[in-house]
C-alpha cells in the first residue's frame, strides 16, 4: 500500500512540474515588444494587463534591448506615466496638449542607475531579448485610477479621451532639461491597462421599497425591489425581484426599468453625466386592489449602446473590443483627485399608474425605486485576490 501511494504523489509531483513548464513556455510565448524608430531601443513586456488587488498592485517588470551605436552620449530612461487625455491628437496644435498627467515616474537604466530585484518574468523577458538587455520595474500606487475610455462619436477620429497607462523608453541628454525635445524616432512605447476584477466574496443584495399616495385616491401603491447579490459580471443575466401591492383605484399600466451609468470626471468638479444603457419596458398591467409578483430579468450590454458618444468603456488596448466600463470600487485611502473617473451604476424600476375614465392619460404619475449595481469581471482563472 505504502509505495502505492508513494508513486501517486510522485506522478503528481511531475504533473505539477509539467503544468508549471507549460505556463512559462506559454509566458514566453505572450511577449510584447516595441522597437524605436532608430532601432536602437526595444521595449519587452510579458503583459498588457496589470491587476489592482485594492491593496496593491502587481508589479510592472520589463526590459529593454539596447543598441548604444546612435546613442550620442544621451542617457536611456523608462517612464511609467497615468494620464488623462481630453482631447485626440489631430486637435494638439499651436503646442497645445489635450493631455494630463495624473502620475509619472522616471529610471534611468543606461548608464545603469536602477538595479531591480530581477523576478521571474525578468528572467524569461531577457532570454528573450538576448544581449544587452537590461532590466527595469515600476510600482503602480494603489490610489491611481483604472483605465478607461470614453465612447468616441461615429466620426470622431484618434485616440479615445480617458484614462490610459504607457510605458515608454527613450532617448536624452538630461531628463530634467524641459527645453530638449524628444524625438519620435527615439522613443519606443506600449500602452498597458490597470484593471480590478470582482471580489470572490459577494455581498447580499441590496432592497429598496416606496409607497406613493395619488390624488382622488384614498390609499396608496407600493412598491418594492431587491436583488439576489450586489455584484454582477459583464454579460451575466440581472434578475430583479419586483413586488407591486396596489391598494388604490387606479391600474398600473406599465413596469419600465432603466440601467443609468454615471461617469464623474474628477479632475473637473463639474464634469459629472449620467447614460441609460439600458431601457426595458413590459408590458405587465396591475389592477386596483390587487397584487404583483415577479422577477424580471435584464442584460446591459455596450452591443446595444455602440452611438453613445462619452458613455464610459474599460480601457482597449487599440482597436479591441471591450465593454461597459466596469464599477470603479474605491478604498479608504484613496484621494479622490488624483482618480482621473469614476464609474458607477444604478438600477430604476418604474411604475407608470394612470387613473380611469376621460382623463385617466392626463392623471397618470409614476412610482420609481432605486437600486445601486456593482458591474464587474471576474477574477481569470490564475490570478488570486490577495485581498479576498
Amino acid at each position: 500500500m505504502a509505495p502505492r501511494l508513494f508513486s501517486l504523489r510522485f506522478l503528481r509531483s511531475l504533473r505539477r512540474d509539467a503544468d508549471a513548464a507549460c505556463r512559462e513556455r506559454a509566458a514566453v510565448a505572450r511577449v510584447f515588444k516595441k522597437t524605436s524608430g532608430n532601432g536602437g531601443l526595444t521595449l519587452y513586456l510579458g503583459k498588457r494587463d496589470y491587476v489592482d488587488h485594492f491593496s496593491k498592485v502587481d508589479i510592472i517588470d520589463g526590459a529593454v534591448k539596447l543598441n548604444p551605436a546612435d546613442f550620442k552620449g544621451r542617457k536611456v530612461y523608462v517612464q511609467l506615466a497615468c494620464a488623462f487625455r481630453y482631447g485626440s491628437d489631430d486637435l494638439d496644435v499651436m503646442g497645445l496638449c489635450f493631455r494630463k498627467d495624473i502620475w509619472i515616474q522616471h529610471v534611468q537604466i543606461f548608464p545603469e542607475n536602477h538595479k531591480p530585484t530581477l523576478s521571474a518574468m525578468h528572467e524569461t523577458l531577457l532570454k528573450k531579448a538576448g544581449e544587452d538587455a537590461v532590466p527595469f520595474s515600476f510600482e503602480i500606487p494603489n490610489n491611481l485610477p483604472c483605465s478607461v475610455s470614453l465612447q468616441p462619436g461615429p466620426d470622431d477620429k484618434g485616440k479615445a479621451c480617458g484614462v490610459d497607462f504607457e510605458v515608454k523608453t527613450y532617448l536624452a541628454r538630461d531628463r530634467t532639461d524641459p527645453d530638449e525635445k524628444i524625438e519620435k524616432k527615439d522613443t519606443a512605447r506600449l500602452i498597458i491597462r490597470k484593471v480590478q476584477f470582482a471580489p470572490s466574496q459577494v455581498g447580499d443584495g441590496p432592497k429598496a421599497d416606496i409607497c406613493k399616495s395619488f390624488m382622488m385616491s384614498d390609499k396608496p401603491v407600493h412598491l418594492e425591489i431587491s436583488m439576489e447579490k450586489d455584484l454582477y459580471f459583464h454579460g451575466e443575466a440581472i434578475p430583479i425581484k419586483i413586488k407591486v401591492n396596489n391598494e388604490s383605484n387606479k391600474t398600473v399600466k406599465n413596469i419600465k426599468i432603466v440601467v443609468d451609468q454615471t461617469t464623474d470626471i474628477v479632475l473637473y468638479s463639474a464634469d459629472k453625466y449620467t447614460k441609460a444603457v439600458l431601457t426595458k419596458e413590459f408590458g405587465e398591467t396591475v389592477e386596483p386592489s390587487s397584487t404583483y409578483e415577479n422577477t424580471l430579468t435584464i442584460t446591459p450590454l455596450l452591443n446595444e449602446n455602440k452611438e453613445k458618444r462619452g458613455l464610459a468603456l474599460d480601457g482597449r488596448l487599440k482597436d479591441e473590443d471591450t465593454n461597459l466600463a466596469s464599477s470603479t470600487v474605491l478604498t479608504k485611502i484613496v484621494e479622490k483627485e488624483v482618480m482621473g473617473i469614476l464609474v458607477s451604476y444604478k438600477i430604476k424600476v418604474n411604475l407608470m399608474v394612470a387613473g380611469g375614465g376621460l382623463l385617466g392619460g392626463l392623471t397618470s404619475s409614476d412610482v420609481t425605486a432605486e437600486l445601486p449595481l456593482l458591474l464587474m469581471h471576474p477574477m481569470p482563472e490564475g490570478i488570486s485576490n490577495i485581498n479576498n
